[in-house]
């Protein structure tokens, strides 16, 4: 089973205006409602290409409502805490001649909610998977992670972890089976923005170094790299297509990669391929990508990747 984890989902309300003009009344397009946050970003693409997934976190109100219900309408298992106070986050992600994002801070946890939190970590079994995903909120522990890892590293559970700056540097040590930078968050870690395949290679080594198993580097437009845990280094050409969406394209990728994981255990490259056909098809639509705009994506990575000289 995979395990997601999303510290404060929320109900992301996504609206198209054309041509918007602040301070006038500006009629929207179109509109819809998913929920939202990393870690159900990456169980809603895995449920796209068939895997099955539960979710965790924490919830609150009517909204907290509301995302539990979109959660289990695309067949993703639930496993929410429910909070008595407050209500869970709604964010705007207003699209027009760019992307703006308004960002609400969702409710406060208490301690108890995390305790039973950390009790539901008692169903993972040797050989689940568990993503942690995305920032933590001001009321939990900000070495939350690190508390999660050394809470399941007695179990043989494969950990993911898609983090920023030391939040994501002070797991390396409980050694995470994979890891998911981007070129900025390289540049947070090492103080310089990688602007070579070489330059990213060697961070992803300075990253192995220092625990991380596999490094999975999304490069925008430029693809993405593999440093996998034999020290074997895959490369993956970026899918084509016209980006109109930033969010979610790098949970995708982890939900692809995992997907390829389970699908062939033993092929790294497929695995890569895969998530970098999910991240891409998701840039290309308006939501998380579909198992039909994954598929496409994928089959025109395979026959590049075949077309390519021995």
């Amino acid at each position: 089973m995979v395990y997601t984890v999303t510290f404060n989902p929320a109900l992301d309300y996504i609206v198209f205006v054309d041509n918007m003009k602040f301070r006038e009344v500006n009629k929207i397009e179109r509109e819809f409602v998913n929920a939202g946050g990393k870690g159900i970003n990456v169980s809603m693409v895995l449920a796209e290409l068939g895997v099955q997934s539960k979710t965790m976190g924490f919830v609150a109100g009517f909204t907290g409502a509301a995302i539990e219900e979109n959660v289990i309408e695309h067949g993703i298992v639930a496993d929410f805490v429910p909070l008595s106070k407050g209500l869970s986050r709604i964010n705007i992600k207003l699209k027009s001649d760019g992307e703006t994002e308004l960002n609400a801070n969702g409710p406060d946890i208490p301690d108890e909610a995390l305790k039973e939190l950390f009790e539901r970590f008692e169903k993972l079994n040797n050989g689940d998977i568990l993503v942690l995903a995305g920032s933590v909120p001001a009321s939990l522990p900000q070495d939350i992670y690190q508390q999660i890892l050394e809470y399941v590293s007695a179990k043989k559970v494969l950990t993911v972890v898609d983090a920023t700056g030391e939040l994501l540097t002070n797991t390396l040590k409980y050694r995470p089976y994979l890891i998911k930078p981007n070129l900025d968050e390289l540049g947070e870690i090492f103080g310089e923005k990688p602007t070579s395949k070489e330059e990213v290679l060697r961070c992803a080594m300075q990253l192995q170094e220092m625990g991380a198993q596999n490094v999975l580097v999304s490069m925008a437009g430029d693809g993405a790299l593999l440093l996998d845990k034999s020290g074997e280094v895959f490369y993956c050409e970026a899918c084509e297509g016209k980006v109109v969406n930033s969010v979610g394209a790098g949970d995708a990728m982890v939900a692809g990669f995992v997907a390829g994981m389970l699908d062939n255990d033993v092929d790294n490259e497929y695995s890569l391929m895969l998530g970098t056909a999910a991240g891409g098809a998701t840039a290309f639509t308006d939501g998380m990508a579909s198992k039909d705009q994954i598929i496409y994506q994928m089959k025109k990575l395979l026959k590049k990747h075949a077309e390519k000289p021995l």
